[in-house]
């Protein structure tokens, strides 16, 4: 699986658990860290917990395992680094005090595919 792919099975996982302002940035030209940074929102922690093990499960069935899993226990901003995709997992609280928009801004944002850039967006209707 490339690094595209990953990021598109990572978003629709975390949509599937009603993740909302999602974004997705292309870093690979600014770190090499990463390819992408998928940041996203949760009402609560056991929502934060949610949407982590349903990306964690779905890439699991494609074969994918995690590098780390960080920020579980407390899941009020949960990272899982898949090596060429990292996904942040914020309560919004937490989101709008890091701000990790900002600190990347100089990262390209991604434009989502339909069907899920369409979902990305009423879910963040929603929730905003």
């Amino acid at each position: 699986m490339n690094a595209r792919e990953k990021m598109l099975t990572i978003v629709a996982a975390a949509l599937e658990k009603k993740a909302y302002d999602l974004v997705v940035l292309q870093i690979e030209h600014l770190a090499s860290i990463a390819d992408y940074f998928v940041m996203t929102s949760a009402r609560s922690t056991v929502q934060v917990g949610a949407i982590a093990q349903g990306i964690e499960e779905r890439l699991q069935h494609e074969g994918e395992r995690p590098l780390s899993i960080e920020g579980l226990a407390a899941a009020r901003w949960v990272v899982l680094d898949y090596n060429d995709v990292v996904l942040h997992i914020f309560l919004e609280p937490v989101r709008e005090l890091y701000r990790l928009e900002t600190i990347w801004s100089d990262a390209a944002n991604v434009m989502l595919p339909e069907p899920l850039r369409s979902q990305a967006e009423q879910l963040s209707l929603r929730n905003g």
